[in-house]
């Protein structure tokens, strides 16, 4: 018999679309950069295992990769220091971390709806109860102090957000970001900032919450800059006597993160910047072309992503989205359900511009096809203004693919 704390999440909705999803699919639900490495960094982790560093090391991560995260931070924050970095194994784990050191049984977590598929889960987990707070189109994706004051508690003991977001693609203005801080210290709460997307950043500029407060936790992770998910490598940054406790829980969950990719990550910190920002200039041309080609769907609205690789369209169409999703799937394109991502993603889809531009194209003009068959359909009557998937015949994908 499995422990009940078992029972309190599920597999999340992403992983679902694409355990369904045929090998020939146009995948725009992937949350991971297509690109590799920069080929210095592969050639640093190739030399790390040549040269033995194979063995375990620190529990909160190599000296010298924490100092250099720590002199990334320093302009934030002037005081920041070796001290206040724990490296981990990926942003994930961090997440982890985080709450197994914050959250105890009977606590609140104010978390983003919609929001990242860990955060609920993360609290549950804990015995603590997640509280979401809205993020809604008609604000560009960023919170409502008005409501986050309403849904305050005395048990509340966290904050989570997430800027910029996935799945949506907001990013938090300046003074949203300092009445956030002003929000948490007037009600004594602990602020986790998620901030895994900061360098890819369209429209605005990314402001971080580290230096705003002495009751931040910051999680990020190199995966995404340095197009390394499956090295699963990311750091905390967090006050010292909190980072202590952070560490112990992180000791508990992998001992240590993986020597290799440390001393790889280290290299790829002072060479790839060039690297980084040819990655971002192709994603923003991505954004636009996805921006542009969803605004030609009947039936769908879109806000334009400032930050991330993510669209979070709204649609018109007489479905729910995974009844969306699902049948955009039998076409032959991997979309993501929006209420994966909590309640308000209903009739929304999130989709990733971590694509090719081909396969952008290839997999909107399926979305097109639908929405029009969907349009064509309500305009004659055809489905009976019910709720549910339009009847549309679910064989073959439009012929332009």
């Amino acid at each position: 018999m499995v422990a009940r704390r078992v029972r309190t999440v599920e597999i999340s909705g992403i992983r679902k679309m694409f355990d369904a999803a045929a090998p020939d699919s146009v995948n725009l639900g992937l949350g991971e950069p297509d690109f590799e490495p920069p080929s210095e960094v592969v050639e640093a982790l190739c030399a790390a295992v040549r040269d033995g560093m194979n063995h375990y090391g620190p529990s909160a991560g190599l000296a010298e990769l924490r100092d250099r995260v720590a002199e990334r931070y320093r302009d934030r924050d002037r005081r920041t220091s070796r001290e206040n970095v724990i490296i981990t194994g990926s942003g994930t784990e961090a997440l982890l971390v985080t709450a197994l050191a914050l959250y105890d049984a009977g606590d609140e977590v104010l978390v983003p709806n919609p929001g990242f598929v860990l955060y609920s889960p993360h609290a549950r987990l804990m015995g603590a109860t997640p509280v979401p707070y809205s993020l809604d189109a008609q604000r560009r994706y960023v919170p409502d102090l008005d409501e986050l004051e309403r849904l305050v508690t005395r048990r509340t003991r966290a904050i989570v957000v997430n800027s910029p977001s996935n799945p949506t693609g907001g990013v938090f203005p300046p003074a949203v970001v300092d009445a956030l801080v002003a929000f948490a210290e007037r009600h004594d709460l602990t602020i986790v900032s998620d901030e895994v997307y900061e360098e890819i950043v369209y429209d605005g500029e990314f402001v971080s919450f580290w230096g705003k407060s002495d009751r931040v936790v910051v999680v990020n992770s190199f995966s995404k800059t340095l197009a390394m998910t499956g090295w699963r490598i990311g750091f905390l940054v967090a006050p010292r006597a909190l980072a202590l406790d952070l560490n112990k829980m992180h000791y508990h969950v992998m001992a240590c993160p993986p020597t290799p990719a440390q001393v790889a990550v280290l290299f790829g910190l002072a060479s790839s910047r060039p690297a980084i920002r040819r990655m971002v200039r192709e994603f923003r041309a991505r954004r636009d072309l996805v921006v542009r080609l969803l605004r030609e769907v009947p039936g769908i609205d879109v806000v334009p992503p400032a930050g991330a690789f993510y669209a979070f369209p709204r649609f018109s169409w007489p479905s729910t989205s995974a009844e969306a999703a699902t049948a955009l799937l039998k076409r032959g394109v991997i979309l993501t359900p929006g209420d994966a991502f909590g309640s308000l993603g209903a009739s929304h889809l999130r989709l990733s511009f971590a694509a090719s531009r081909d396969n952008i194209r290839r997999g909107l003009e399926i979305v097109r096809a639908y929405g029009e068959e969907v349009g064509a359909m309500s305009a004659s009557g055809e489905n009976g203004g019910r709720k549910g998937t339009p009847k549309v015949p679910l064989g073959s994908p439009p012929s332009s693919r």
